[in-house]
């Protein structure tokens, strides 16, 4: 397609050429405002004055001013089902374009059932976040009352069954030593009584035992008294101390792991939460990209396809079902209203003299024997890429032009020719604008004199490509040379001396190219030499020679560290070899000998 484009521009701009050419001379010829005259070969012309328009003249098509672009929302790239025929008028709401989206169908049923399981998940751990603060908040209260009990214990053994104990214990050992006291008197009296045989060796033994043992009710009540408050008191305190201790603990622990399992069940809940609501925002988007699958008119129109307004150069397949379209790419055009725009490429040799405002003729092939008038409303700041795609050296710009009226019958896409009148003068002095030279970058013309042609500078104004206008230098009636002579119009930039600059020679050139790269060279070579010593110390012997037993290195050679002289640096030794290259080579250039320079071993 390319090479067939650029085959057809070579042959459009080839028959403009010829057309011109022709049109030029049956001007010059047929015209009779160019003459040869007996005493001069050289073809001459008039200065010319009267009416004359500064135009341009470029070819484009019509395109709706106001118009609403219908693109593929959908993404990726899907076939075509349905598209409405190109050049119906639909109404608002009517279906123009359907996209297969089965592909969508199946992976909306695969997401309705993950949105599903998420909504699931998500429930469970909203449900267990509040079983979890529930456990936490008994849990908190059961070790809480554990704490308060035990500090209970403490303060009721303290203040209360200790001091009871030890009053049991005391009054223990009063009633042991009351009860001894009686039994020692009973048994004193009853040794009296048993000395004056009033009672019997029996009852005597029995009073006896009885003072035993109360005396063994004394030492026993003393020992409870003593061990209570020297032993048992005291490891009871501990006890419950550190029965209130583990219970502070216990709490704290219990508080913190509450916390903990709170804190982990709310991030599960987030976490739940946010899966299903990307879930759910996933399923919501395939819903929408379904739902653009069904391209509706936002409102009444002609549909014109984008592939017929933008298909210039016919490379484009047009629309039509069962092709794909990517995303964004736009299907159709809806114009808005009945106003229409000619789309024309202007030169970049033109740009200078076209801006916004300037009126502008149009001609349209479909209407002959009408003009459409309008103006320039746009000019687009980067040249037209198709255009450069097809050749790159044309630079053109595309144009914008408001059309007034036209709407009964301008249609979209209709060729036409668009007139941008620049200047227009009633009366105004203009020559042919290959008359006109350059002479020491001023604009020169030919006068015809009766010693022949003279050289004279004239001012000039805008030109419309066949003429330019004269704004003064010459007179209306005076003939001008039709082919200035090129030996005085040579352009400036091929005489014109650059002052202070030194231009270097090749040899030069290659000089110091050949000097950097030998030195190079003896670098690397140093660097593996230093290199190599480093790894075998055992080897630097071998690899040192005399100094006289060092060969010289030959012109074409590069200096290594087995062959630079003792105390003479690598790259003054290789500045020295690049000398004796360049040397070599003049000497072989002198007697037609080219030598290939050798190889670097």
């Amino acid at each position: 397609m390319k090479s067939k484009a650029k085959r057809n521009f070579g042959k459009t701009v080839a028959a403009l050429l010829v057309a011109a050419a022709a049109g030029a001379a049956y001007w010059l010829l047929a015209g009779g405002r160019t003459a040869k005259t007996k005493a001069d070969d050289n073809l001459y012309t008039s200065v010319q004055e009267g009416p004359l328009v500064i135009n341009i003249l470029e070819a484009g098509s019509i395109k709706p001013r106001e118009q609403i672009i219908i693109k593929s929302e959908v993404e990726g790239a899907n076939a075509i089902l349905y598209i409405v025929p190109e050049g119906t008028r639909v109404q608002k709401g009517q279906l123009l374009v359907e996209l297969d989206v089965s592909t969508l169908a199946d992976r909306r049923v695969e997401q309705d059932i993950a949105v599903q399981n998420t909504e699931s998940s998500f429930i469970n751990a909203k449900e267990n976040l509040e079983v979890v603060k529930n456990q936490a908040k008994s849990d908190i209260e059961l070790a809480e009352l554990k704490n308060s009990f035990a500090e209970e214990d403490l303060v009721k053994y303290r203040d209360g069954e200790y001091p009871n104990q030890l009053n049991d214990a005391i009054a223990n050992v009063t009633l042991a030593e009351e009860e001894l006291e009686r039994a020692k008197d009973k048994y004193e009296w009853s040794k009296k009584l048993f000395d004056e045989n009033y009672l019997s060796e029996t009852e005597l033994k029995s009073d006896e035992l009885s003072w035993k043992r109360a005396e063994l009710s004394v030492k026993t009540a003393k020992g409870n008294l003593d061990l209570l408050q020297r032993y048992t008191n005291k490891r009871q305190i501990a006890q419950l101390e550190s029965d209130v201790k583990q219970s502070r603990m216990a709490l704290e622990r219990t508080r913190s792991k509450a916390a903990s399992d709170i804190v982990q069940a709310e991030s599960s809940l987030r976490a739940r939460e946010l899966e299903f609501t990307r879930q759910r925002e996933r399923l919501r988007k395939i819903d929408e990209q379904i739902a653009k699958a069904r391209i509706l008119a936002p409102m009444e129109g002609l549909v014109i396809y984008a592939t017929s307004a933008n298909n210039r150069w016919g490379n484009q397949q047009p629309l039509a079902e069962g092709q794909e379209v990517r995303e964004r790419q736009e299907l159709i055009y809806l114009p808005t209203a009945e106003t229409f725009n000619a789309e024309v490429n202007v030169h970049e040799s033109n740009l200078k003299k076209v801006y916004p405002g300037l009126p502008v003729r149009v001609r349209v092939n479909a209407v002959p024997g009408r003009v459409f008038m309008g103006k320039v409303s746009k000019i687009s700041l980067l040249p037209d890429a198709q255009r450069m795609w097809a050749n790159p050296d044309l630079k053109v710009y595309m144009t914008d032009i408001e059309i007034d009226g036209g709407g009964d019958v301008l249609k979209s896409g209709m060729n036409c020719e668009a007139e941008i009148v620049v200047e227009q003068h009633a009366r105004a002095v203009y020559v042919p604008i290959q008359c006109v030279a350059r002479v020491d970058k001023l604009p020169s013309v030919w006068v015809k004199t009766p010693a022949g042609p003279e050289i004279r500078s004239i001012e000039i104004g805008l030109d419309n490509n066949r003429f330019v206008r004269v704004v003064s230098g010459v007179v209306p009636g005076e003939e001008v040379l039709l082919t200035p002579p090129l030996s005085v119009s040579v352009a400036a930039d091929a005489t014109e001396v650059i002052p202070d600059v030194e231009i270097p020679s090749l040899e030069d050139y290659q000089r110091r190219a050949e000097a950097e790269r030998i030195a190079t060279l003896g670098r690397q070579e140093e660097g593996r030499a230093e290199g190599g010593e480093r790894h075998r110390p055992d080897k630097r012997e071998r690899t040192e020679k005399p100094a006289a037993e060092t060969p010289a290195t030959p012109p074409a050679q590069a200096p290594t560290s087995s062959t630079l002289k003792p105390g003479v640096s690598a790259v003054a030794e290789a500045r020295r070899a690049a000398d004796a290259v360049v040397d070599a080579r003049r000497s072989a250039s002198a007697v037609a000998v080219v030598e290939p320079p050798r190889k670097t071993e």
